[in-house]
């Protein structure tokens, strides 16, 4: 799907617009700064630090070593103090955890100052508990800075926490959208009925209820 959405913002017949203008007529190298992505995993070879990491969103077209000025290094110190960790910025990336590089990558998406980010199955790869974290961190990081997020996700809890407007795609066509009131409230199309059915549902008493269905079935006898 993120292929599929890169690929219609690049499209020369794309009628998506940013900021009232067409998509089709940025160059790549204007909309690297204007809209960053944000996988499910990254992954960089031994070598780069987290501040190499975060650096990449703030120079997306340069490669190769890069002297940082100090105008860098304390974007990156603004970046650990929004992703609400310390300032690692000399370790490694691929020494951190999973939770700890997702930030990284958060803070790299940011370093360029988007107005979007386009999230593809972000917390997909995390615990429970981490996901939520991230997804919280995602939100206030949205009410302090402002920017939009496009999820790619088909996590319907992430769906629940996180969006303002909802589209549901099968087959890459738009069967259902609009904003998560509506496309949450019955009746549903179809497939988004499939999606919603799907999903687990916790029940805490079940214990309890099975083992109360198992005395009355003995009484029974």
């Amino acid at each position: 799907l993120i292929k599929l959405v890169d690929g219609i913002l690049f499209s020369e017949e794309s009628n998506v617009t940013l900021d009232g203008r067409l998509i089709s007529n940025f160059t790549r190298k204007e909309l690297a700064q204007k809209i960053a992505y944000l996988h499910q995993e990254s992954k960089f070879t031994f070598s780069f630090t987290v501040r190499d990491v975060v650096m990449m969103g703030r120079f997306p077209y340069l490669r190769g070593v890069l002297t940082y000025s100090a105008e860098d290094i304390s974007v990156v110190k603004e970046m650990m103090n929004l992703m609400e960790i310390n300032d690692f910025s000399e370790r490694n990336f691929n020494e951190l955890s999973g939770g700890e590089k997702q930030r990284i990558c958060i803070a790299r998406a940011l370093a360029a100052n988007p107005e979007v980010i386009i999230c593809d199955e972000v917390t997909s790869a995390l615990d429970q508990l981490v996901a939520e974290g991230i997804l919280e961190l995602l939100q206030n990081l949205q009410n302090k800075l402002q920017v939009s997020y496009l999820f790619i996700t088909h996590d319907l809890a992430t769906v629940k926490a996180i969006s303002d407007e909802i589209v549901v795609m099968l087959q890459g066509r738009i069967v259902e959208q609009g904003v998560k009131k509506e496309i949450l409230t019955p009746p549903h199309h179809e497939y988004t009925e499939l999606l919603l059915s799907s999903v687990p549902e916790m029940d805490p008493d079940w214990l309890d209820n099975l083992l109360e269905e198992r005395r009355e079935n003995l009484e029974k006898v």
